[in-house]
C-alpha cells in the first residue's frame, strides 16, 4: 500500500516503510521543510519505525537538505527506530563522505540489502 504525499512516496513493507522522494532536486528551501515536515509527522506517528529512505530518483541535494537528514535521524533514534538510506548516486555519496555523514548514516547502495539489514 503506497501513500501519496506532495514531496514523498511511502509504500509499507513488513520490514519497514520505504519513503521515495518525488523530486530529482531536492534543493528549495521550502521543499525541504515540507520533505522534513511529512517525514516527522511520519516518525511521530509510528514510534520505533524502520524506515528506509530511497534516493533513486534523487540528482542533486542540498547541504540544507543533509542538515534536514541529520534532524530526522536524532528524531528517529530518540524514539527507539532505525533510519536506513538506499540507493545514493556516486555524486551525492561523494557529499556525503566530505561531510563525513556516510560514518553518521547507514547507507545500503541497493533497496533489498537496506531491507535486510533491519
Amino acid at each position: 500500500m503506497a501513500e501519496e504525499q506532495p514531496h514523498l512516496t511511502v509504500i509499507e513493507t513488513d520490514e519497514a516503510r520505504i519513503v521515495e522522494f518525488a523530486d530529482r532536486k531536492i534543493l528549495e528551501e521550502i521543499s525541504i521543510a515540507e520533505i522534513g515536515d511529512e517525514l516527522s509527522k511520519l516518525v511521530q506517528d509510528h514510534p520505533g519505525i524502520k524506515l528506509l529512505l530511497s534516493f533513486h530518483q534523487v540528482e542533486h541535494l542540498s547541504s540544507a537538505a543533509l542538515g534536514m537528514l541529520i534532524t530526522l535521524h536524532k528524531e528517529i533514534e530518540g524514539r527507539s527506530g532505525k533510519l536506513k538510506l538506499s540507493e545514493i548516486t556516486p555524486q551525492i555519496y561523494e557529499v556525503f563522505k566530505i561531510t563525513r555523514l556516510n560514518k553518521l548514516f547507514d547507507i545500503y547502495d541497493t533497496r533489498d540489502e537496506a531491507l535486510k539489514s533491519f
